[in-house]
Protein backbone atom coordinates (compact mmCIF):
# COMPACT_ATOMS: atom_id res chain seq x y z
CA UNK A 1 0.00 0.00 0.00
CA UNK A 2 0.93 3.57 -0.82
CA UNK A 3 1.46 5.38 2.14
CA UNK A 4 2.97 8.94 2.67
CA UNK A 5 3.10 12.65 4.08
CA UNK A 6 -0.18 14.95 2.96
CA UNK A 7 -0.40 18.53 3.88
CA UNK A 8 -2.04 21.53 2.39
CA UNK A 9 -2.72 25.06 3.80
CA UNK A 10 -6.32 24.05 4.48
CA UNK A 11 -5.42 20.87 6.39
CA UNK A 12 -3.06 22.49 8.70
CA UNK A 13 -5.49 25.31 10.08
CA UNK A 14 -6.85 24.77 13.81
CA UNK A 15 -9.53 22.91 14.20
CA UNK A 16 -11.70 22.75 17.59
CA UNK A 17 -12.47 19.17 19.36
CA UNK A 18 -15.17 18.88 19.73
CA UNK A 19 -16.52 21.14 16.65
CA UNK A 20 -19.39 22.89 16.07
CA UNK A 21 -20.72 23.22 12.57
CA UNK A 22 -19.28 23.00 8.96
CA UNK A 23 -17.47 25.75 7.01
CA UNK A 24 -18.91 24.08 3.70
CA UNK A 25 -22.01 23.05 5.49
CA UNK A 26 -23.50 24.56 8.65
CA UNK A 27 -26.18 21.53 8.42
CA UNK A 28 -22.86 19.12 9.49
CA UNK A 29 -22.00 18.78 12.86
CA UNK A 30 -19.93 16.88 15.26
CA UNK A 31 -21.29 13.76 16.44
CA UNK A 32 -20.21 11.72 19.24
CA UNK A 33 -19.88 7.99 18.11
CA UNK A 34 -18.77 6.93 21.78
CA UNK A 35 -22.01 7.93 23.21
CA UNK A 36 -23.86 7.16 19.94
CA UNK A 37 -22.82 4.33 17.84
CA UNK A 38 -26.13 3.65 16.32
CA UNK A 39 -25.33 7.04 14.20
CA UNK A 40 -22.68 5.49 12.38
CA UNK A 41 -24.55 3.87 9.87
CA UNK A 42 -26.84 6.80 9.74
CA UNK A 43 -25.65 9.74 10.14
CA UNK A 44 -22.74 9.68 8.05
CA UNK A 45 -23.96 11.93 5.31
CA UNK A 46 -21.62 11.25 2.87
CA UNK A 47 -21.30 6.99 3.32
CA UNK A 48 -24.88 6.49 3.02
CA UNK A 49 -25.26 6.65 -0.62
CA UNK A 50 -22.85 4.28 -0.90
CA UNK A 51 -24.27 2.00 1.98
CA UNK A 52 -24.64 -1.09 -0.37
CA UNK A 53 -21.14 -1.38 -0.58
CA UNK A 54 -18.68 -3.76 1.10
CA UNK A 55 -16.08 -1.29 1.62
CA UNK A 56 -18.79 1.27 3.38
CA UNK A 57 -19.96 -1.53 5.52
CA UNK A 58 -15.85 -2.24 6.23
CA UNK A 59 -15.82 1.27 7.12
CA UNK A 60 -18.68 1.36 9.77
CA UNK A 61 -17.14 -1.52 11.27
CA UNK A 62 -13.88 0.30 11.34
CA UNK A 63 -15.38 3.41 13.06
CA UNK A 64 -17.41 1.27 15.52
CA UNK A 65 -14.67 -0.56 16.75
CA UNK A 66 -12.25 3.14 16.89
CA UNK A 67 -15.36 4.45 19.04
CA UNK A 68 -15.82 1.36 21.35
CA UNK A 69 -14.22 -0.04 24.35
CA UNK A 70 -11.82 -2.20 22.97
CA UNK A 71 -9.77 0.81 21.21
CA UNK A 72 -7.39 3.74 22.02
CA UNK A 73 -8.67 5.81 19.80
CA UNK A 74 -12.01 7.86 18.82
CA UNK A 75 -12.50 9.75 15.84
CA UNK A 76 -13.91 13.31 15.45
CA UNK A 77 -14.65 13.28 11.72
CA UNK A 78 -14.82 11.29 8.31
CA UNK A 79 -15.51 12.56 4.74
CA UNK A 80 -15.85 9.99 1.50
CA UNK A 81 -16.39 11.12 -1.85
CA UNK A 82 -17.24 8.62 -4.49
CA UNK A 83 -15.95 7.31 -7.83
CA UNK A 84 -15.08 10.20 -10.49
CA UNK A 85 -12.82 10.54 -13.33
CA UNK A 86 -9.15 10.66 -12.07
CA UNK A 87 -7.13 13.31 -13.09
CA UNK A 88 -3.87 11.35 -13.54
CA UNK A 89 -0.78 10.81 -11.65
CA UNK A 90 1.12 7.84 -10.63
CA UNK A 91 -2.07 5.66 -10.82
CA UNK A 92 -3.18 4.26 -14.09
CA UNK A 93 -6.86 4.22 -13.05
CA UNK A 94 -9.99 5.92 -15.06
CA UNK A 95 -11.62 6.60 -11.63
CA UNK A 96 -11.00 7.94 -8.27
CA UNK A 97 -12.67 7.32 -4.86
CA UNK A 98 -11.03 9.30 -1.59
CA UNK A 99 -12.14 10.32 1.89
CA UNK A 100 -10.42 11.15 5.57
CA UNK A 101 -11.10 9.73 9.06
CA UNK A 102 -9.90 11.89 12.13
CA UNK A 103 -8.06 10.16 14.96
CA UNK A 104 -6.97 11.16 18.21
CA UNK A 105 -6.50 9.78 21.52
CA UNK A 106 -9.51 9.25 24.00
CA UNK A 107 -7.20 10.64 26.63
CA UNK A 108 -7.40 14.30 25.27
CA UNK A 109 -4.58 14.88 27.45
CA UNK A 110 -2.59 12.81 25.06
CA UNK A 111 -2.80 14.90 22.14
CA UNK A 112 -1.48 17.85 23.98
CA UNK A 113 1.91 15.88 25.09
CA UNK A 114 4.65 16.75 22.66
CA UNK A 115 5.24 13.90 20.36
CA UNK A 116 2.52 11.31 21.20
CA UNK A 117 1.06 12.57 18.09
CA UNK A 118 4.20 12.43 15.96
CA UNK A 119 5.23 8.94 17.52
CA UNK A 120 1.23 7.65 16.14
CA UNK A 121 1.83 9.11 12.98
CA UNK A 122 5.24 7.27 12.60
CA UNK A 123 3.59 3.93 13.64
CA UNK A 124 0.70 3.83 12.21
CA UNK A 125 3.07 4.95 8.38
CA UNK A 126 5.43 2.01 8.92
CA UNK A 127 2.38 -0.62 9.39
CA UNK A 128 0.94 1.01 6.47
CA UNK A 129 4.02 0.98 4.25
CA UNK A 130 4.29 -3.23 5.20
CA UNK A 131 0.87 -4.01 5.06
CA UNK A 132 -0.46 -5.65 2.16
CA UNK A 133 2.69 -4.92 -0.07
CA UNK A 134 1.47 -6.22 -3.55
CA UNK A 135 -1.64 -3.47 -3.61
CA UNK A 136 -0.74 -0.51 -5.61
CA UNK A 137 -4.11 0.92 -6.00
CA UNK A 138 -4.69 2.48 -2.90
CA UNK A 139 -3.16 5.21 -0.98
CA UNK A 140 -3.15 6.83 2.47
CA UNK A 141 -1.74 10.20 3.14
CA UNK A 142 -1.03 10.94 6.90
CA UNK A 143 -1.34 14.82 8.19
CA UNK A 144 -1.12 15.99 12.05
CA UNK A 145 -3.91 18.88 12.43
CA UNK A 146 -3.55 21.53 14.97
CA UNK A 147 -6.54 21.21 16.96
CA UNK A 148 -7.92 23.17 20.36
CA UNK A 149 -8.85 20.39 22.60
CA UNK A 150 -11.98 22.57 24.29
CA UNK A 151 -13.05 20.20 26.26
CA UNK A 152 -10.05 20.18 28.22
CA UNK A 153 -9.69 22.89 31.35
CA UNK A 154 -7.75 26.28 30.32
CA UNK A 155 -5.60 28.34 29.38
CA UNK A 156 -5.88 28.04 26.04
CA UNK A 157 -2.28 27.12 25.71
CA UNK A 158 -2.81 24.02 27.65
CA UNK A 159 -5.87 22.99 25.17
CA UNK A 160 -3.29 23.33 22.47
CA UNK A 161 -2.57 19.92 20.91
CA UNK A 162 -2.79 17.98 17.52
CA UNK A 163 -5.14 14.85 15.77
CA UNK A 164 -3.86 12.57 13.22
CA UNK A 165 -5.82 12.51 9.89
CA UNK A 166 -5.60 9.96 7.56
CA UNK A 167 -6.82 10.80 4.23
CA UNK A 168 -7.22 7.49 1.63
CA UNK A 169 -7.93 7.13 -2.19
CA UNK A 170 -8.54 3.84 -4.21
CA UNK A 171 -8.45 3.60 -7.83
CA UNK A 172 -9.95 1.57 -10.35
CA UNK A 173 -11.38 1.40 -14.45
CA UNK A 174 -14.53 0.99 -12.99
CA UNK A 175 -17.14 2.10 -10.04
CA UNK A 176 -16.85 -1.96 -8.80
CA UNK A 177 -13.23 -1.82 -8.98
CA UNK A 178 -12.41 1.00 -7.18
CA UNK A 179 -14.95 0.42 -4.28
CA UNK A 180 -13.14 -3.10 -4.14
CA UNK A 181 -10.09 -1.40 -4.16
CA UNK A 182 -11.23 0.73 -1.23
CA UNK A 183 -12.46 -2.10 0.54
CA UNK A 184 -8.93 -3.59 0.34
CA UNK A 185 -7.41 -0.58 1.96
CA UNK A 186 -9.82 -0.11 4.71
CA UNK A 187 -9.14 -4.02 5.55
CA UNK A 188 -5.23 -3.02 5.90
CA UNK A 189 -5.69 0.49 7.45
CA UNK A 190 -8.13 -1.91 10.46
CA UNK A 191 -5.12 -4.40 10.87
CA UNK A 192 -2.70 -1.28 11.54
CA UNK A 193 -4.49 0.54 13.57
CA UNK A 194 -6.11 -2.41 15.95
CA UNK A 195 -1.76 -3.20 15.98
CA UNK A 196 -1.49 0.54 16.88
CA UNK A 197 -4.03 0.32 19.92
CA UNK A 198 -3.15 -2.65 21.23
CA UNK A 199 0.84 -1.59 21.57
CA UNK A 200 -0.33 1.59 23.06
CA UNK A 201 -2.65 -0.56 25.92
CA UNK A 202 -0.14 -2.17 26.55
CA UNK A 203 2.59 0.33 27.27
CA UNK A 204 4.56 -0.35 23.83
Amino acid sequence: MNVFEHASPDTLRERAHPWHGSLTDPSHRYRDLRAQPELIRTALEDFVPFAAWPATERFYTLLAWLNGPDSVFETNDCAFEGASEHAGGPFEARLCCSGRVMLLFRDLKSNTRAGRVEALTQRVARGLSVTDPTFAQGAVGATKVPVRFTALPGPAARQSGQQLMLSFWAFGDDEAETMANLDRLFRGLASVLGAASASIAAGR
